[in-house]
């Protein structure tokens, strides 16, 4: 079978789109691992279905590189924003958006009938550790340690629909993620394993990240990661509540500002990179 798609990144971000309302996958979980290799397949750190729903204006889905089903992206939601409006399936540039963590609210930027930017309304990040999930009965896990291979790290915990672990250190560059990141995703205190974050402080208004995805390994990016980071840098007293907070991923910057009243809004760009046809026998 064929099956058109559109490649798309949110500042390096990669996903293969699918136009739910035209095609059909019987099996996205085996698709998302053969199209997301970057030798035999496209190359993308996941799948995202665009679909209908009878929630919202429209719904998606998304696929980690191993095939196991994600609740939502941050930096594929704003990507979804562009390719609805550009794809004529909306004339709104406000719209919503079904997820598995939640209903998302989409702003799009519009310039010159194209979309150069979206902010998305996050929700309120999850704080309680049984509903991150975190394997703990305290009421925040803030700074707690994790020993790794005779390593202790201190571990700030949030969900914005998925769940991050936060670790702050003086060099994000000099951490082996490729190391730590599995150890600490699989580690027995998250039951539906977990991101990982290290974060270094630039100054108040700004911080640096890199992210081990769960599923995926070190992506460039992560949308809710990065607004994790910024709660996080919020309550461990590096950044202020109610302003914006710059975070450098190694694909880009995203914009993310924790409201007083516990909302998250994240602000960034959506790039499509381009149309394909791939040709797909399931095993």
């Amino acid at each position: 079978m064929n099956i058109n798609f559109t490649k798309m990144h949110g500042i390096g971000n990669d996903y293969v789109y699918v136009d739910g309302f035209k095609e059909n996958i019987p099996n996205p979980n085996a698709f998302s691992i053969y199209i997301s290799d970057r030798h035999f397949g496209i190359g993308a750190d996941g799948l995202v279905m665009i679909l209908p729903s009878d929630k919202a204006d429209f719904k998606m889905r998304i696929f980690n590189a191993d095939g196991s089903e994600a609740k939502m992206c941050g930096n594929a939601t704003r990507c979804i924003g562009k390719f609805v409006y550009e794809s004529g399936y909306t004339s709104k540039t406000n719209i919503t958006l079904e997820t598995l963590s939640g209903i998302k609210y989409l702003t799009l930027n519009v310039k010159d009938n194209l979309v150069e930017s979206v902010e998305v309304n996050m929700g309120k990040a999850i704080l309680v550790p049984k509903e991150i999930p975190v394997l703990s009965d305290l009421d925040r896990f803030i700074k707690e340690p994790i020993t790794i291979d005779e390593n202790t790290y201190m571990v700030t915990c949030v969900s914005m629909g998925n769940p991050h672990a936060i670790i702050y250190c003086d060099d994000v560059d000099t951490i082996p993620l490729e190391n730590v990141g599995p150890k600490l995703e699989f580690h027995s205190l998250f039951p539906d394993r977990i991101n990982v974050e290290f974060v270094q402080i630039i100054n108040e208004n700004t911080v640096k990240m890199r992210v081990w995805e769960r599923g995926s390994g070190e992506t460039w990016a992560c949308g809710t990661g990065a607004c994790a980071v910024a709660v996080s840098s919020v309550l461990n007293g590096y950044c202020k509540q109610g302003e914006e907070i710059t975070v450098q991923l190694r694909g880009g910057d995203l914009k993310i500002t924790y409201m007083e009243d516990g909302t998250v809004l994240m602000n960034g760009p959506a790039t499509k990179v381009f149309n394909g046809t791939i040709e797909y026998k399931e095993a």
